[in-house]
């Protein structure tokens, strides 16, 4: 909906609200786009149609036996009300995947947006079906699927954004309550 707040009368300046063509010219298109929050927190970014020849070719994802596999483990998030509730998620899946011939990335893509994030809670990794139901499988009879690495993992959400290049890793250096 557009804000009644903007004059759109006035200027070039419209609201797109639906896909449309953009047309070619004769130089690369440019476009702005600007994202106004009401914290305070603005993101302005401008976009820049590459050169042909820079777009790179997307592989198709390879098949396997158990179905389509991706180059990189994903996860697939599970959660449950409680931990019966959680294994039984997690049985049902591995039963409803197997021989399907599922992309395990869309798999990962519909768990983690469709699904309800309850309390108790699993992700299994793998790169193919048949590893993503051996996970499952794990976490139905109530056993750890198992460590993807030896080392650890952390995502660092620095508050707002970080201000430049490098934030989070200096103050993981210098805090160590920031690393805990």
């Amino acid at each position: 909906e557009p804000s009644s707040h903007v004059d759109w009368s006035s200027g070039a300046v419209e609201l797109v609200t639906a896909s449309r063509e953009w047309p070619g010219v004769e130089r690369p298109r440019r476009a702005g786009v600007s994202s106004f929050g009401i914290s305070g927190t603005n993101a302005h970014v401008v976009l820049e149609q590459p050169e042909p020849e820079a777009v790179p070719e997307v592989a198709a994802e390879p098949e396997s036996a158990g179905g389509a596999s991706v180059a990189l483990p994903v996860p697939w998030v599970l959660s449950g009300r409680s931990e019966r509730g959680l294994s039984g998620q997690a049985g049902r899946l591995a039963s409803f995947v197997r021989g399907r011939g599922l992309s395990p990335v869309d798999v990962s893509w519909s768990l983690a947006t469709t699904r309800a994030a309850l309390e108790y809670r699993a992700v299994v990794w793998g790169s193919d079906v048949d590893e993503l139901v051996v996970g499952l499988s794990a976490v139905a009879e109530g056993r750890s699927a198992g460590v993807v690495s030896a080392g650890r993992r952390a995502v660092l959400f620095t508050g707002q954004g970080s201000q430049r290049v490098g934030m989070g890793r200096e103050l993981y250096e210098a805090f160590p309550v920031f690393a805990a």
